[in-house]
Formats: structure tokens, sequence, C-alpha cells
């Protein structure tokens, strides 16, 4: 991460990781320590915690060692602990945040501070924006959810897109986003195939003709033009769904899509439908969880290797359309692999939090946290950036 916000730090409050021995939260540890933000790393294991700060503060800078402290989900009281101040900043990677994910962002809502996950997760993505916002609201909190490759690149490029229509004069009323991964094949982590796991039979959603409504994930497809080829997406409820009609309020409809299913997206999609309606006969649903559950596998803390994740690169792809269905614009942003940006993404968010009090508490985009301009700025330091296609 480039330290544009680093080089600015001032104040008392701290960056604590919760997770900081997942695959995700090493990665974005790293992120950090070289960032300079001293990180406190947190997690279950204090034997675990120790080996990580003693191999990462070699590279740290002078005075930002990181530091580490003990806390677990079960407990709240630990995870509590881990914030000491509104000027706290928790970033969490303790997923499958639909499950896990209530301790870390109940703590931070409590002691009125910054929040940032990596979940790409639907059902708990909603529940931050229509549940927990409104508690963030009342305490000062500032929730900063799915600011990873889920979802951060589509809402740069869907707010580029928005952008660059209303430039032209013309009224977007239509946003769709889809997610790609360029290069070799696109190995995920233990962690992301426990989400995967988690989110399969659990209700979706989308923005359709103004409002949220409910549907199952991967319901629809859509294709997109990537690089001279047609790839196919699925559908998938993300944070663009709340927050571009928030920098468009003429935006009536989102889409946003996963393609990384490849040739398969069709019958993926069919799959889930059935799944979903077998899911609701009594008996199947438990069967059906422990299939999933034993798919995803036990191990933790599993991901590509440093080699793997240069070999991908993330893609974003957004176009807008008209009331009539023309499309306005287009903008595909490129970057980093979906793990290596993640952690990035990560890093740069808590930094900002760190330099920009919250003006008001609530659940937050990319783009209405920190602004536009911070964003293109901040994301191609990372090289997420507009690419001419």
């Amino acid at each position: 991460m480039n330290n544009q916000a680093g080089r600015q730090l001032v104040g008392s409050g701290r960056v604590v990781l919760f997770g900081a021995t997942g695959y995700t939260g090493r990665l974005a540890a790293e992120a950090m320590v070289r960032a300079g933000l001293a990180p406190v790393l947190a997690g279950r294991s204090a034997a675990s915690l120790t080996d990580l700060v003693a191999e990462l503060a070699p590279f740290a800078p002078i005075n930002a060692a990181p530091t580490w402290q003990v806390a677990e989900i079960g407990d709240q009281g630990s995870v509590n602990a881990l914030l000491t101040t509104p000027d706290d900043v928790l970033v969490s990677t303790v997923g499958p945040f639909t499950r896990l994910g209530a301790s870390a962002i109940t703590a931070a809502i409590n002691a009125g501070a910054s929040y940032v996950d990596s979940t790409g997760e639907p059902p708990f993505i909603r529940e931050v924006f229509q549940t927990y916002g409104a508690q963030a609201h009342a305490t000062g909190a500032r929730l900063l959810t799915a600011f990873g490759y889920d979802y951060v690149p589509g809402n740069l490029a869907g707010a580029l897109a928005l952008q660059s229509a209303r430039a032209t004069g013309a009224v977007p009323t239509r946003v769709e986003i889809g997610y790609f991964v360029g290069g070799e094949s696109f190995g995920i982590s233990s962690g992301t195939k426990a989400s995967v796991a988690a989110i399969m039979l659990a209700p979706s959603f989308a923005f359709h003709h103004g409002g949220i409504i409910t549907e199952r994930s991967a319901r629809s497809t859509s294709h997109f033009n990537v690089d001279g080829k047609t790839l196919a997406g699925l559908s998938v409820g993300g944070s663009e769904h709340f927050a571009l009609p928030r920098f468009d309020q003429s935006v009536r409809d989102v889409g946003v899509y996963l393609g990384w299913a490849g040739k398969a997206t069709s019958a993926a999609s069919a799959a889930s439908g059935v799944m979903s309606a077998a899911a609701r006969i009594p008996g199947l649903s438990t069967l059906i969880h422990r299939a999933l559950k034993s798919a995803a596998g036990e191990t933790t803390g599993q991901g590509p290797t440093k080699r793997q994740r240069d070999t991908n690169t993330s893609i974003a792809v957004a176009r807008t359309f008209d009331g009539v269905g023309r499309q306005l614009s287009r903008v595909q942003v490129t970057g980093p692999s979906p793990y290596s940006l993640t952690a990035e993404l990560l890093a740069w968010a808590a930094a900002m939090c760190l330099v920009y009090p919250a003006q008001t508490g609530g659940a937050f985009g990319p783009v209405d946290a920190f602004g536009l301009t911070a964003l293109v700025r901040g994301c191609a330091d990372m090289g997420l950036v507009p690419v001419n296609t």
C-alpha cells in the first residue's frame, strides 16, 4: 500500500486486526505492517500471534512494530477489550461472517469506533446496512463492510461509470457490475470455501425498482465483454446495491454478478435453484448443509501461494443504462489478485479511518465513506485502475 494516509497518521487511535493468523488476516497484517500502522494482531491463539509478530516485526518502520492480543469469538468481553477508544479501528477477517461476524461488529458499535471487514457474504452485508447501520448511527460507529475484492472494485467501477454517463447529460437508471479473475486458474482459500458453503442456501438480495428485494443466490446470469471475451456471471448481493443508489439517486436497479464459475455458470445457476427448493423440504436442509460443510473442508488458514496469486488479476466491469435500456457507459478496472488486493484495501481503509474521523455513524460504501476522488487515488496506489478496452 502506498502510505498516502499512513504518512499523516495522527491521534491516539489504534488499528486492531481480528483474525490475523488466518489466510486473509496474515496478508492484511503484512500490508498493515508495511504501511507503518503498528497493528494490534488479535486472535484466539497466543502462540500463533507471538510467532506472527516476531515474523513481521523486522519489516515494520521504527516505532511501529506490531503487537498482539488474545480475543475469542465466543467471549464477547475479550472482543470488546480490543477497543479502548472511539478512535480505534477494528478490522475483521473472521468468517464465515454470517456465523462468526457478530461479536466484532458489535464491539465496534459499542465502542463508537470504526469497523472494516472482508466479507463477501450477502446475508451479512444486508444485515450491516439494514440492522447494524442504525445501531452504529446511534453510537457514532463507522461500518465499512465487504471492503476487499468483494466489493470495492465494483463500487469503484460503478461510480466511475455513473459519473461518465452523467458527463454526457444522460440519466442512468440501471447499473450492472461483473466480477472476474484474469490469469491462470484461480485458487481460493479455506476461508472462502467456508463462506461459499455458508451462503449457498441463504437468501440473497438485489436492488430493483428503487428498493432492496430478497432473492436466492445465483438466481440469474448476465454476460460481460472482458478483454475481447464474453464471460458470464452469477447474480449475488453486494454492497453496490446499497451504496451506488446513494451516489446517484436516479439509479433504480443494480445487478452484481460473479464470474468465477466460467462455462459452468448457467449450470451453477440452475443448481442453486434446485438446492434452494430442496432446502425447504423438511429433513433435506440439514443434509444439504452438512454436505456443503464437508465440501468446504475443516482446514483453516490455507490459500494460494504468493506465486499463485501473482498469476491472477482482479477485474470488475461496470455498465450503465438509461430508462429504455440503452447502454450509456462502461468502465473496467483491473488490479492485483483478489487476495492481495483485499489485504491492501483493508490496510488502506484502516489508515483512512485513522486519519479522517467519521462525521456521523452508520454503514457506508467505499465511495460515501471517503469520497470518489480519494477512493480512485487510493486504489491507484495499490494498482487497481481503470483500463481502456
